[in-house]
């Protein structure tokens, strides 16, 4: 632990549990970092993901966004080129630009969009895709048949949620810069949307704890049912 962090969790009191807006802002009073960094959230929760159906995995958009100007390669057919141009994709091709994905290493994106007639030709690049969390999935909505609103969502601020193996859903909900009323109003809504997916099967509380940080500074103790004033 470096000399700054340990002299930023001197400030942290142990036995406080906070909510959302006074760990935010604390947060962002110890933060250390010299460039805007991003603040975090992190979701301890009570799931094994071994068990199918407590695997959570899904997309939001933030109200706020996440102050991320995402690049976006939409790969479909000729028609729906045309839409994703218009719409502001960063990239598009058909199954030519998988090729160039393949045989050159190009991953110069942060998302790729196809539509359900054009899946079936994603098969092959599993392999390549799929370790990157690049696959188009119909449950992240990059599987689509209205590109323009994809596209306008991923650009507002869509970011993907998922449990690790050890059952904890990380993610960012902005960044230093941002207002604090902002970055609550995007920690609110992720909050819910993780309370509102909590498998039938589960007996008990689905979230053990929440901790908020900045990308290099230290965590923060949030009220796991509620904080949000």
């Amino acid at each position: 632990m470096g000399k700054n962090l340990k002299e930023a969790y001197k400030q942290i009191s142990k036995e406080k549990v906070y909510s959302i807006r006074d760990g935010i802002d604390l947060i962002k009073k110890l933060s250390f970092e010299k460039f805007n960094s991003s603040v975090e959230v992190s979701f301890n929760l009570n799931l094994n993901a071994k068990k199918a159906d407590q695997q959570l995995r899904g997309s939001i958009v933030l109200p706020h966004g996440n102050g991320k100007i995402a690049k976006v390669l939409v790969v479909a057919e000729k028609d729906d080129q045309e839409i994703a141009k218009k719409a502001g994709a960063d990239f598009f091709g058909d199954e030519t630009i998988l090729n160039k994905i393949e045989k050159e290493n190009w991953f110069d994106f942060d998302f790729i969009v196809t539509t359900p007639k054009f899946m079936p030709k994603f098969a092959k690049f599993g392999k390549l895709l799929g370790p990157k969390g690049l696959m188009p999935n119909p449950k992240l909505g990059t599987v689509t048949t209205d590109i323009e609103k994809t596209l306008k969502d991923i650009k507002h601020g869509q970011i993907e949620y998922r449990t690790n193996q050890q059952g904890i859903v990380n993610l960012s909900i902005g960044k230093k810069s941002f207002k604090t009323d902002m970055l609550v109003e995007n920690y609110k809504f992720v909050f819910s949307t993780i309370k509102s997916k909590k498998p039938a099967s589960l007996k008990g509380d689905l979230i053990k704890t929440i901790h908020v940080s900045t990308t290099m500074g230290p965590g923060i103790l949030i009220d796991k049912d509620g904080g949000v004033n």
